[in-house]
């Protein structure tokens, strides 16, 4: 039974900037220090953060005043900011520079009097904060089928943005469903769809061609990590995702098969490590990587929070 692991896989360089964000800050101010949301989407992470110091919250007003939080990698509104403004809390700004692009975008597009169609998943933190860009004329969908039913008021004068951890697959379905009903639509100068969210949709897409399972290592609320899974069940292919090793059921295994591993961008490597050896202990066999991918983007971090 062969094991291939997708390259590339697990962090990308806005996880490990929002981590590395975090842990900073505890290292400096020490705990508690009050996360808006989880900082990235990921049990493990979140837990080990917690048991250094780190208070996950959902709304400021369950930070103390004069409290130091930390915006999550996904964004916040604009009215988050205000807000923590206002109470005087001192801030560092986790967001991934990536999402911050499309902050940008969305911000350019409503001062130049054009409506905004985000297309995302609702009540992810990331499309909230995004849709909190701007008061008015926003608009999100979710499907290809949520076009047909869309009331803009100005279609002559209307853009789009994605959010970044979608099937790039699916949002090409729906930028075609939107430019077939609004031709005159514009979208972003550059995909919003992140470096790391297509590389590792293209890995799974590599691992399909040759795996008969495909094993994602990540949290059920991570959305790339359920994009990765079912990027693989698209092309025919078993997949299951897995917060860790012990999620593993025997049952999945069936000797002679040949089975991906992959973990998405907010899922360690360390558990990746735990997934293979538990694949071992069913007898599996970790052949070379499909390929030697390397992807050297780095985010700095703040500079308050920068080594001297």
């Amino acid at each position: 039974m062969q094991v291939i692991l997708a390259n590339p896989r697990g962090f990308c360089a806005g996880v490990e900037r929002a981590i590395a964000i975090v842990e900073r800050a505890l290292e400096k101010f020490g705990a508690p220090i009050y996360v808006r949301h989880e900082v990235v989407h990921n049990k493990f992470v979140c837990d080990d953060l917690r048991a250094k110091g780190a208070v996950f919250v959902e709304e400021l007003d369950e930070v103390p005043t004069g409290a130091t939080v930390i915006f999550s990698a996904h964004g916040v509104s604009k009215a988050v900011r205000e807000e923590a403004e206002k109470r005087g809390l001192k801030v560092f700004d986790a967001t991934c520079p990536l999402v911050t692009k499309v902050h940008v975008e969305v911000a350019k597009m409503r001062a130049q009097g054009r409506e905004v169609i985000m297309i995302g998943h609702k009540g992810h933190p990331e499309v909230e904060g995004t849709m909190g860009q701007g008061t008015g004329g926003m608009y999100l969908v979710e499907t290809a089928e949520d076009v047909a039913a869309l009331a803009v008021k100005t279609p002559e004068a209307l853009s789009y943005v994605t959010q970044t951890t979608l099937s790039v697959d699916d949002a090409e379905r729906i930028v075609t469903a939107l430019r077939e009903r609004f031709p005159g639509i514009q979208g972003p100068k550059k995909d919003d769809i992140c470096y790391a969210t297509q590389n590792r949709q293209d890995a799974v897409k590599a691992l399909a061609e040759t795996c008969h399972l495909v094993i994602v290592v990540g949290s059920r609320n991570s959305s790339n990590s359920n994009r990765l899974r079912e990027v693989a069940e698209q092309r025919g292919r078993r997949a299951y995702l897995v917060d860790d090793a012990s999620e593993i059921r025997g049952e999945w295994i069936t000797p002679g098969q040949t089975i991906g591993v992959t973990a998405g961008a907010s899922a360690p490597e360390v558990l990746v490590r735990r997934v293979l050896e538990r694949l071992e202990g069913f007898g599996g066999i970790v052949v070379p990587l499909l390929s030697e991918m390397r992807e050297d983007v780095l985010f700095p971090l703040p500079k308050e929070l920068q080594d001297r």
